[in-house]
């Protein structure tokens, strides 16, 4: 008979490669079964999302300003929020809405699985990004690279975390307390 490949549930993610930097996160599956007399191949094994920890491994808080504003999928934030408040460090987040100006062709020319988010990323399209903790700073109470204080209209530069070749210019529209975000349109600060 034909037998399918069969993988196991993902892992949970691990941390971030490294402190303090711009980097990644690795989750895992492993083969249970191993396809037999043509059947279905198995998926990829190793999943890959980008990251940043702001504590270096001793403990202490990273001292460097991650230029530009840093941004990854929304779907991100589920993991964070019941990581936040398992350790009892939830602080309340707001979103930003942002209207893309200029992107770069790298966002549209990755393939990894990880950076397939990077698609909704189009130029004129509002977009909304929530800042909550960690990257939420405990003093300011803003994340870095959220546009407050920059005056209307003023280009400000992001990152996609995860692939170096997609970033561009955004315009802050506004600052909401409530975020609503629609699920396509909706990022992180990280």
């Amino acid at each position: 008979p034909v037998i399918p490949c069969v993988v196991s549930e993902w892992s949970v993610w691990s941390g971030c490669a490294e402190p303090c930097k711009t980097t990644y996160r690795i989750r895992r599956r492993h083969v249970i079964q191993e396809p037999r007399n043509g059947g279905e191949a198995c998926p990829p094994l190793e999943e890959r999302a980008g990251c940043v920890e702001y504590w270096t491994q001793q403990g202490t808080e990273c001292k460097q300003s991650l230029i530009p504003a840093l941004i990854t999928t929304g779907g991100f934030g589920k993991a964070r929020k019941k990581r936040s408040a398992a350790d009892g460090n939830e602080r309340a987040g707001y979103c930003v809405e942002f209207q893309l100006v200029a992107i770069t062709p790298g966002c549209l020319q990755s393939q990894h699985s990880y950076t397939h988010w990077m698609q909704y990323l189009r130029e004129g399209h509002t977009v909304c990004v929530e800042c909550q903790h960690p990257a939420l700073d405990s003093k300011s109470l803003h994340c870095y690279g959220d546009g407050s204080g920059s005056k209307k209209n003023q280009l400000l530069h992001w990152q996609a975390v995860g692939n170096p070749h997609c970033k561009g210019t955004w315009k802050r529209i506004r600052q909401l307390d409530a975020c609503s975000c629609p699920s396509v349109h909706s990022f992180l600060f990280i």
